[in-house]
């Protein structure tokens, strides 16, 4: 061999694996997490391009057929067409609706995540730095909100605000800040134990960079897994507060709502009116909790199997 070819392995022997090349080996190592992550995959394209892929726009009058109303599956459709999941109460195509209806689930749940997320970030950093009273009184506040059910907390502020997209997506972030603030506290409390923050305070640094530089990189892999869960249990919370007629308007349906508006026909045989839309809610919440358990053994090595 070459003295170049020998370089080149000897260069390949000493690479140092990335950590993002490390936690995808490791993620992709279980095929479990990878069927979680094909399958949520899969459903958020779903959500995205549902203009495009959607038979019919489901909240479009002039596409909707009241003659097609409660169709069951694999039934024709009076202007042509297939519908394969049959149709609603209203004449509206089932898939169709649980595209349109899986879109606004994943997009309420992820936007109050992440503002709960950022919301418990700062208030759990907060805490644990400056500690003292500063300390006290967040967790006394983070302590009396997870005292109470959250679903409890939601229909509180449901009932105050009203109905609507950014009044649901407000009581979520309410409700779920608590666990952020909690968990971040705690993981910064055991990194302002650790040398690197004596060293951090010894220079004299400002506290933004050493809040942002050295403590917060340290406390996002705990968060992140965190957060992947949360994802999962506010769409199910919205989907609960949809289903009770108390989440989103009956003109911005999301998966719960679609649930709830063929409960009434259960009893009649007309199972798929609710059935299909509890499935897609079901494979979306499963999806997630799978990824979410895969990533908590892949950032926390004391985990891993």
């Amino acid at each position: 061999m070459s003295a170049g070819g020998l370089n080149a392995a000897a260069a390949k022997a000493r690479r140092v694996e990335t950590p993002f090349e490390r936690i995808a080996r490791d993620f992709l190592a279980n095929p479990v997490a990878v069927f979680g992550l094909t399958l949520l995959v899969l459903l958020v394209l779903a959500a995205i391009f549902a203009p495009l892929i959607s038979p019919q726009n489901p909240y479009d009058l002039a596409q909707i057929d009241v003659m097609d109303s409660r169709l069951p599956p694999g039934s024709p459709s009076n202007n042509g067409g297939t519908f394969w999941l049959g149709t609603d109460d209203q004449g509206r195509d089932m898939l169709s609706a649980i595209f349109y209806g899986l879109r606004i689930s994943l997009a309420v749940g992820t936007i109050s995540t992440v503002l709960a997320l950022v919301i418990g970030l700062a208030t759990g950093l907060a805490a644990a730095y400056f500690g003292g009273r500063i300390e006290s009184i967040i967790m006394r506040i983070v302590d009396i909100q997870l005292s109470f059910p959250a679903i409890l907390i939601a229909l509180i502020l449901i009932a105050v605000l009203g109905q609507g997209t950014g009044k649901v997506i407000t009581a979520l972030v309410t409700v779920q800040w608590a666990y952020y603030a909690r968990t971040v506290r705690g993981a910064a409390l055991v990194e302002m134990r650790k040398e690197y923050m004596d060293a951090a305070r010894c220079l004299a640094l400002p506290p933004g960079r050493i809040v942002f530089r050295h403590l917060l990189p340290n406390c996002l892999p705990p968060m992140i897994v965190v957060a992947t869960v949360q994802v999962a249990a506010a769409i199910a919370l919205e989907a609960t507060l949809s289903f009770l007629g108390l989440g989103l308007p009956i003109t911005e349906p999301s998966l719960g709502l679609l649930i709830a508006n063929g409960y009434q026909y259960l009893l009649s045989g007309k199972y798929w009116i609710s059935f299909f839309p509890g499935i897609a809610l079901l494979l979306t919440i499963v999806s997630i909790n799978l990824v979410a358990d895969q990533l908590r053994d892949v950032l926390n090595p004391r985990l891993q199997r």
